[in-house]
């Protein structure tokens, strides 16, 4: 019995797979915040409760909104900022009693897709979540790409490729640089974009809406969002190469993504065709907890 926990910033989840990937228990919580001592206290409360329904004491993965530095073994990078400094995965074993392993929530998506997902096959593969914020991670052969300094994937934290003159310098990032990948494809990133050719401040649903029922400004806004996308997608193909490309988070229901970026990116690539292909995520808001669960082989 595998377990996988996803600690994100507003919602705590536990799903119990069993050896053929079936849930066999799954239910969230609220994530404390302004207290790392609870946020143990939760996890704990989420396994414990998972065992009990399962009967059984399960293998434990966790995905995190940041990484374990190899430094020091303390989380980096957390927009879950009471986890930065802490030695979780060694909280977690000392409070739990069992091993456990975690990984970057954006990692864990992209081997859940990897797994059995929308990807189940490829060899090489990128996810990204088009959220919030903007992550990545890489899978090949079935196995995470972590790095040496552990931020592998994280593409979102790079500059935007090929920007124009109106893109430059960029929208300042919460990293401390301008000009992220993040500020642009993010949904408040969508909706500052949307600002900027006359739009008024609705949400990324909203812009979607708008654009579906002919309104001009959230078509150029949308336009000027897939441009983008394919321009930083183009950069990625051109390092890695990937066979599949698979999107999550909130701006992944834009359906237009999937057929209007690949026509665009072949013109940022270093190739005279890509045979790499962009689909929306199988399993959804649920791929992050299952791929933390897949940290654990069989």
């Amino acid at each position: 019995m595998r377990y996988g926990i996803d600690l994100g910033g507003t919602k705590t989840e536990i799903v119990a797979l069993s050896e053929n990937g079936d849930e066999v228990f799954k239910t969230r919580t609220n994530t404390p915040r302004g207290s790392y001592s609870e946020i143990l206290s939760t996890v704990k409360d989420l396994v414990d409760q998972a065992d009990l329904a399962s009967g059984r004491l399960g293998s434990i993965g966790i995905g995190i909104p940041g990484t374990i530095s190899p430094k020091n073994g303390l989380v980096k990078n957390a927009n879950t900022t009471e986890l930065i400094g802490h030695p979780l995965e060694i909280d977690l074993e000392r409070l739990l009693g069992r091993p456990v392993k975690s990984a970057n929530d954006a990692n864990c998506f992209a081997l859940s897709e990897a797994t059995d997902g929308a990807a189940k096959g490829a060899a090489t593969v990128f996810a990204i979540i088009l959220g919030t914020g903007v992550g990545g991670g890489i899978v090949i052969d079935g196995k995470v790409l972590v790095g040496s300094n552990a931020i592998a994937g994280e593409w979102g934290h790079t500059p935007l490729p090929w920007a124009n003159q109106n893109e430059r310098p960029g929208p300042l990032c919460y990293c401390g640089k301008k000009g992220c990948i993040e500020t642009f494809l993010s949904g408040p990133g969508l909706s500052q974009s949307h600002n900027s050719v006359g739009g008024s401040g609705p949400s990324a649903e909203e812009i979607v809406a708008l654009a579906t029922h002919g309104d001009a400004a959230a078509e150029r806004t949308l336009a000027n969002f897939e441009r983008r996308l394919a321009k930083a997608l183009a950069s990625v193909i051109n390092i890695i190469d990937p066979d599949i490309i698979v999107v999550g988070g909130g701006l992944s229901n834009i359906k237009q993504i999937y057929k209007n970026v690949p026509a665009l990116w072949q013109e940022y690539t270093f190739s005279d065709g890509i045979e790499t292909r962009l689909v929306p995520a199988k399993f959804g808001d649920s791929s992050g907890v299952r791929g933390a669960a897949w940290l654990w082989p069989a």
